[in-house]
């Protein structure tokens, strides 16, 4: 089932999210039910309190579904090591139609958990290591126009703004 996704403005996705305790059924079902959202979008990946739950739990998979092996979902999933420096476009499917060059680790290991609570440590480079830093991002409550320069993510804000008062958003 594709969930709606929640965007900018809602204060869930400023809001640090609690750690997967329960690896059963519904878990799994969340786990699917976000997957599909992520690939009807599409994006890269999807955390879940983009889906209005406050549960640290991503989804991601930079080939857009067209390499089964490329999915990868994680439970609990933490940044342990950060290397290097990447500056590219990054687009978020809570805040649409928008994109902007954000610094990020070019080289990024992350340990988390599966569906069924089994450790795993994922290693990522170039848009793997962009897409985990971002969606790890969001189970702390950071956005990736939180780490623009004031200027910037104040053009952006208005210009959602003007969206919000026009029904666009």
């Amino acid at each position: 089932m594709v969930l709606p996704i929640v965007k900018y403005g809602d204060p869930i996705l400023h809001q640090v999210c609690e750690p997967i305790t329960a690896f059963d059924h519904e878990l799994e079902a969340l786990s699917k039910n976000m997957v599909e959202t992520m690939y009807a979008a599409p994006g890269y990946g999807l955390a879940a309190p983009q889906v209005g739950l406050l549960k640290r739990f991503i989804v991601i998979d930079v080939s857009v579904g067209e390499k089964k092996e490329s999915l990868i979902v994680l439970a609990n999933p933490e940044l342990i090591n950060a290397e290097g420096d990447q500056f590219e476009e990054e687009g978020c499917l809570s805040i649409p139609s928008f994109t902007a060059k954000v610094h990020r680790p070019s080289r990024v290991i992350v340990s988390g958990q599966d569906i069924h609570g089994k450790e795993k440590i994922i290693e990522g480079e170039g848009v793997l290591s962009r897409v985990l830093a971002h969606e790890i991002d969001h189970l702390n409550g950071v956005l990736f126009i939180d780490h623009l320069g004031a200027i910037k993510r104040d053009i952006i804000k208005r210009k959602i703004r003007k969206k919000v008062r026009a029904g666009e958003w």
